[in-house]
């Protein structure tokens, strides 16, 4: 099992949801509201294949639980808002920095154009800079598993968060948010892990 390091998040408030003028708002980004957060510990990277700095991916929601559970007490997965509260680490704009990602910085694969401008694959943890509360790749790279259900719907429709590295930059923001089957294995779907201070 590769090992993981844990960051410290501290509590804090946040505006959850797409900010005003996101050309790429959607209705299941809404409406933005204030939160507070309580502080908690995040690994730093998604958890990675064995023997490899690659994000593990094909693996299902179940899957990403019982990990989190051989962890020890305490590990789970991160609610959808402290994975939006990490995510933004206090930025308050549609790219958490700027109007559109930089591919040499967040791993997406194509432009608004549908024009390939990526790499086209997945990368090792840490290729890019870390955020304000040193996490890295929450954004691009692969999407991740949250402990949400979608909507207070159906129990089997889980959140995913994050955008990956086949996507689009309005896929790779802060605050996008999208559902799978809690059974789905993707190449580009993966998870990070939270414990509780």
């Amino acid at each position: 099992m590769a090992e993981l390091e844990m960051v410290a998040i501290p509590a804090g408030r946040f505006r959850m949801g797409s900010v005003e003028g996101d050309q790429f708002a959607t209705a299941e980004e809404g409406p933005p509201r204030m939160l507070e957060v309580g502080g908690f510990l995040m690994s730093r990277h998604p958890v990675a294949e064995d023997e490899s700095a690659l994000p593990r991916v094909n693996v299902s929601w179940d899957e990403a639980q019982a990990y989190c559970r051989n962890l020890g007490e305490g590990y789970r997965l991160p609610s959808e808002v402290e994975w939006e509260y990490a995510c933004r680490a206090g930025s308050a704009t549609s790219f958490t920095t700027i109007d559109e990602p930089d591919p040499s910085k967040v791993n997406y694969l194509y432009d608004e154009q549908g024009s390939r401008i990526g790499i086209g694959r997945r990368l090792p943890n840490g290729w890019g800079k870390p955020n304000a509360f040193g996490l890295h790749d929450m954004l691009g790279n692969v999407c991740e598993w949250v402990n949400d259900c979608w909507q207070h719907g159906h129990p089997d429709m889980k959140v995913i968060r994050g955008g990956a590295w086949d996507y689009m930059p309005r896929l790779v923001r802060p605050s996008w948010r999208d559902f799978a089957m809690r059974s789905t294995r993707r190449d580009n779907l993966g998870f990070r892990v939270c414990r509780d201070l």
